[in-house]
């Protein structure tokens, strides 16, 4: 790819901001346009699970999988289900050594993000108004604040209501079905302890089989974040006569609707620290596709929001930015870097997203309970773990930097007439090695988008020259000096 192409990220959530890293650390400059003022100007949400086989890939392939790991809370794995009158149907405790699904708040996995990437890189309090299309994939971007920039590639990292998507895709957000209303205790094991007890180090799952559910996760701090969730209508409250800002009038409500369930379940209703927010839940029809357009790519929600079940929206959203960012770095062009991508990204995530939106409405449907339906915690830490063996084999870990090996074709203008070599690279951001007709190249150096190197040839006579050459895409144009003479060469890169 160009190395001088301008590449916007609209979103610093963790998709956005791995994608940023990524790059940077091939070398590619990028810049990050985000709407909060700064990384902690609001809740970032609760805890989540990075998944072997996609969220600590990413943050592998991004360098920072120890930062992560140092940060993690591995007993955050822990897992119950229960029904409405508090019966355990299943409890899962992470084996000592797992570390397949390891928690982080949300909040604490941003601020690692930001603060590894090159400072300056992120434009905080820059709210996406418009991206318009100016021809030849270039698009210019207005923002809230005045400010106006072009980019030759916008990669809209900007959630569920993305202002770049509608240059793909016409698909917008639909209502669920399902409502969260969150709660919240705070120091939890001393003034809370029956809800300390109830969700464990983890999360807790309950459910009536008749559209109603309650689900606590575990945060760090001694802060439990909790959502009391049903099968309702967009604008319950409004139907209801409940004024969103009355916790006492929320409160009955909510337990006039869970009036069936156990008064020990009851507590995370009645108990709660704070005010009740409303959240409900929007999707993204899926599998979602669109044609290719020039220029333009999405990650992560902007690209398939789905249902949270299963916690794939943050594993795919750092997967797709460490992908995308891969594939810019190795490929020759824009446009075949982001049709890579997307060749992989698009049905990955349709498939997953399906599978989350139908898994979520089993757990609020009305019917018998299905033991069948309770997911197998350890089995699927031993897939997480065994699919993301399958992708580092086919998906080799580079150290920060590293590109493949690039073969070209050479050929030279010589008094003698045209005469051909094979020239292999090895281009890192700071080195440039390799050989020319397998004899290994010397004193090699990148700037930008050109290379130089000695080489010593053997035919059609032994000499030793010194290239200097400029790479667009798959081609390359350039001169040799030797001591004799200086003569013109061309190059084009071999296909992988």
């Amino acid at each position: 790819m160009n190395a001088t192409a301008r590449i916007a990220i609209v979103g610093a959530g963790p998709g956005g901001l791995l994608c940023a890293r990524v790059l940077q650390e091939h070398n590619i400059e990028v810049t990050v346009y985000e709407a909060d003022a700064s990384v902690d100007a609001r809740d970032a949400g609760g805890t989540l699970d990075l998944k072997a086989d996609s969220g600590q890939i990413a943050l592998e392939d991004a360098g920072l999988l120890e930062d992560f790991m140092a940060r993690a809370r591995p007993e955050g794995q822990a897992k119950s289900r229960l029904d409405q009158h508090g019966t355990v149907l299943l409890a899962f405790v992470p084996e000592e050594d797992d570390i397949a699904a390891s928690e982080i708040d949300r909040g604490q996995l941003r601020i690692l993000l930001a603060e590894q990437v090159r400072p300056g890189t992120v434009k905080w309090g820059h709210k996406l108004q418009a991206v318009t299309p100016l021809g030849n994939g270039t698009h210019r971007l207005e923002f809230g604040n005045g400010t106006v920039a072009e980019a030759d590639l916008v990669i809209g990292a900007d959630g569920a209501w993305s202002r770049v998507r509608p240059l793909l895709s016409q698909a917008v957000p639909q209502y669920s079905g399902v409502s969260f209303v969150e709660v919240r205790f705070e120091n939890v094991d001393e003034r809370h302890p029956r809800v300390a007890a109830l969700v464990g180090d983890g999360h807790m799952f309950a459910g009536d089989n008749n559209g109603r559910g309650i689900i606590l996760q575990r945060n760090g701090n001694g802060h439990v974040r909790g959502y009391v969730a049903m099968r309702a209508e967009l604008d319950w409250y409004d139907k209801a006569g409940v004024d969103l800002d009355d916790e006492a009038g929320v409160r009955r409500f909510l337990l006039g609707e869970f009036k069936d369930w156990a008064d020990e379940m009851l507590r995370f209703i009645k108990d709660n620290d704070g005010a009740f927010v409303n959240r409900p839940l929007w999707t993204l029809p899926a599998p979602l596709t669109w044609e290719r357009t020039a220029g333009a790519t999405l990650l992560g929600d902007a690209a398939h929001l789905m249902a949270p079940w299963g916690g794939f929206g943050v594993n795919f959203a750092m997967l797709d930015g460490a992908e995308l960012a891969r594939a810019l770095a190795e490929e020759p062009t824009i446009d075949s870097a982001v049709a890579r991508y997307e060749e992989g990204m698009l049905p990955r995530s349709g498939e997953h997203a399906v599978g989350a939106n139908d898994a979520l409405e089993r757990f609020f449907a009305t019917r018998d309970f299905d033991p069948s339906q309770i997911r197998d915690h350890a089995a699927e830490h031993r897939e997480s773990v065994a699919a993301a063996a399958e992708y580092r084999r086919r998906n080799p870990a580079k150290a920060p930097g590293e590109t493949p090996a690039s073969a070209w074709t050479l050929k030279f203008q010589t008094p003698r007439g045209e005469q051909l070599a094979e020239l292999v690279l090895d281009m890192t951001a700071s080195a440039l090695t390799g050989s020319l007709n397998d004899a290994p190249i010397e004193g090699g150096q990148i700037s930008g988008s050109e290379i130089s190197f000695s080489a010593r040839l053997t035919t059609p006579f032994k000499m030793k020259i010194r290239c200097a050459a400029s790479i667009d895409g798959d081609t390359m144009t350039g001169k040799a000096k030797s001591t004799l003479m200086t003569i013109a060469f061309t190059g084009t890169r071999e296909a992988a």
